[in-house]
């Protein structure tokens, strides 16, 4: 195996261990401060998001199987609640809940598509459900666009829910400009995860 890719090996699996084990969710770092805990420096080597992604699945299933496989029922079940609550919204399941890599410190995100925030908004305050609002950016069909997300605490549970226009539904988003697109799942398909999960 050349030294690169044993390289990209070492890193994929060390940022794996470190999304399994210290929640980070956000693969860029955690391929620099596995390489860094490494001492690889060369950012030549640094492993794609699908092979961290495969190493995480690894690890979950050696380390973590029956913990990752009950936490991941839990999170399908609460984003299946969260979206039947906001139906009109035309939600959708996003993430590492919906890839099945989702673990003990992971987060539910959704994505909605409305031309008005403020009635999702008003749905949650008449049901007296606290939550924060910021601002991201996304890759939304080829524009670098900042949204706002709202999360909130549903059964003790982080629930970050992506606020984008009606048209948005039908184009292609991205975390990043030379990102993969973001899978998706439609309220039909996550209530058919939710049943298979058992």
């Amino acid at each position: 195996m050349a030294k690169q890719q044993q390289a990209r090996l070492r890193i994929a699996a060390a940022a794996a261990r470190l999304m399994a084990q210290d929640g980070i969710d956000d693969f860029a770092l955690a391929k620099r401060k596995a390489a860094r805990q490494l001492g690889l420096d060369d950012t030549q080597a640094l492993p794609g998001n699908h092979e961290i992604e495969e190493q995480l699945r690894a690890y979950q299933r050696l380390y973590q199987e029956q913990e990752q496989r009950e936490r991941l029922r839990e999170l399908r079940r609460i984003a299946l609640e969260v979206m039947c609550e906001i139906a009109d919204f035309h939600p959708y399941l996003t993430g590492p809940v919906l890839s099945g890599t989702a673990g003990r410190y992971s987060e539910v995100d959704i994505q909605v598509f409305t031309d008005d925030a403020k009635l999702l908004e008003l749905q949650f305050l008449n049901r007296n459900l606290a939550y924060d609002v910021c601002e991201q950016r996304r890759w939304i069909g080829g524009e670098n666009r900042l949204i706002s997300v709202l999360t909130l605490d549903w059964d003790g549970n982080e629930v970050n829910i992506s606020v984008l226009g009606t048209n948005d539904e039908r184009v292609s988003i991205k975390t990043s400009a030379k990102g993969l697109v973001v899978e998706r799942a439609a309220l039909s398909a996550v209530k058919l995860l939710v049943e298979s999960d058992g």
